[in-house]
């Protein structure tokens, strides 16, 4: 009953957060934050640094995905310290890999790839889970259950980005095609569900000329779907079938970041077929691989007060908001964008 009430809270939280954001997200008036004054121009103007609702969203569900994998580690009494520094170094690797591999695929200085940043933690994540062991074991300290780790990580993952959607709906990156291009049923589908983002400065107007137009709502689609597998993925993990958490969240994402690409506008790369479409086709096998070899765990039934019991703890709760607050000065500075700044005094009648 307590399991149920934990998916079913997040569930309902995740769909008003979901049913804001597809509303209100393509419209201009979220893409800026705030704009900070950094040198002096003419005439009183000051050249601005733009931070955005991209870089404070996609830091939101950096922040709140790495707290579900932890309730959900904690609900099996995995050990905190093990597990604080495999988070640790997945993000050491993944997070420069985000922007190093973007550059090289796709030739560009101002964007990044989720889904390289995931392949390389995918290939990463074991090895960063025996070398923790291994300082553990000579420690004297709790090993790590590889295979309950992975099956966290990969929950948190696809959690992750199914949130992180919501800041792409903010930038307008990763954008669907415009209906009138499609197939009549795909047209037909999406009819009354689709996107139209307003504003110069969002991608989808300035590196796509779609500003405007009705497009495939790709990425509320990625957001729905993958939030519901985490959540199902979660159902799995608490019963204790951590293999079949594992291979859920992996599967069923990688297959679709590989079809929704079809469905996309933006540029992805060259070649007919992308090279993150060819990662996540690869990275399937290998998650398969993993959940065959890696021996199934033998530990008492999760329990999900007892992975609540993590939210009282200051060392992961400073952590995460450490983490947030680095996501969001990574991601959340503007390059693609400026601004000018003035300011003026409010003239008010007095009596």
């Amino acid at each position: 009953m307590t399991e149920q009430l934990f998916l079913g809270i997040t569930g309902l939280i995740f769909a008003a957060l979901f049913a804001w954001g597809f509303r209100a997200l393509p419209g201009e008036r979220w893409q800026m934050l705030a704009a900070i004054p950094l040198q002096k121009q003419e005439q009183g103007q000051w050249r601005g640094l733009n931070l955005t609702y991209y870089g404070f969203l996609l830091a939101g569900a950096t922040a709140i995905a790495c707290l579900y994998g932890l309730i959900l580690l904690q609900s099996t009494s995995m050990y905190l310290p093990g597990v604080l520094a495999v988070f640790m170094l997945i993000f050491a690797v993944s997070l420069p890999a985000s922007k190093i591999l973007a550059r090289i695929v796709e030739k560009k200085l101002h964007t990044f790839t989720v889904g390289g940043a995931f392949f390389c933690g995918l290939i990463f994540a074991p090895w960063a889970v025996v070398a923790v062991n291994l300082v553990l074991h000579l420690a004297g300290a709790p090993e790590l259950n590889l295979l309950v780790v992975l099956a966290a990580l990969a929950i948190s993952y696809v959690l992750g980005e199914g949130l992180g959607r919501l800041s792409c709906v903010s930038y307008g990156c990763c954008y669907g095609k415009p209906l009138k291009d499609c197939h009549w049923l795909t047209r037909k589908i999406f009819s009354h569900c689709f996107f139209v983002f307003t504003g110069a400065t969002k991608k989808v107007a300035y590196d796509g000329g779609l500003e405007g137009e009705k497009l495939i709502p790709i990425q509320a689609v990625t957001c729905v779907l993958y939030t519901a597998t985490a959540l199902f993925s979660t159902h799995y993990f608490l019963q204790g079938r951590y293999a079949a958490a594992f291979l859920l969240s992996l599967i069923v994402s990688q297959l679709w970041r590989f079809f929704s690409e079809t469905m996309r506008a933006d540029f992805r790369g060259f070649g007919r077929i992308s090279v993150y479409q060819k990662m996540s086709l690869v990275a399937v096998p290998y998650a398969v691989l993993i959940a065959y070899f890696v021996p199934a765990a033998t530990l008492p039934p999760p329990s999900i007060i007892l992975g609540l019991s993590i939210l009282v703890q200051p060392l992961p709760m400073i952590g995460l908001q450490l983490l947030w607050l680095t996501i969001f000065l990574i991601f959340g500075r503007s390059t693609a964008t400026g601004s000018i700044v003035s300011f003026h005094v409010v003239k008010t009648d007095t009596p």
